[in-house]
């Protein structure tokens, strides 16, 4: 393999569920709900093997979910365009991230189907 060699990567985040307050309904602000979260990342080009297999040296996949849920749940939104604005923002401040692809969805807003809005932002 060539020493340079060197690929576009996207980090995939997908099927995280977790509870988040959410809605203008009045059921909705009295109880949280549940929620679907996809996210994908843009790093761009990177080597098609980190310099020396250390953490530090990559975006930790660990850290992307938890500010997906910390700022899903940090407080009552009501709009699911408000929240899902709030975290593609976010997510594009993360250092090397080039474009954010995220999907919301609200599981049980209705019997017969899932309510879901996704943003793309950045560069693609």
């Amino acid at each position: 393999m060539t020493i340079n060699a060197a690929g576009t990567q996207t980090l995939h985040l997908t099927g995280l569920r977790f509870d988040a307050n959410l809605g203008i309904l009045d059921s909705e602000k009295t109880a949280p709900q549940p929620i679907l979260v996809d996210a994908e990342l843009n790093l761009g080009t990177q080597p098609l093997r980190p310099r020396d297999d250390d953490i530090t040296h990559v975006l930790d996949y660990r850290k992307v979910r938890q500010i997906v849920i910390d700022e899903c749940t940090a407080e009552h939104v009501n709009l699911l365009e408000s929240l899902i604005g709030k975290l593609a923002q976010r997510l594009m401040q993360l250092p090397g991230v080039l474009g954010v692809r995220v999907r919301i969805a609200k599981l049980e807003i209705f019997d017969d189907c899932e309510v879901a809005i996704r943003v793309e932002a950045g560069q693609w």
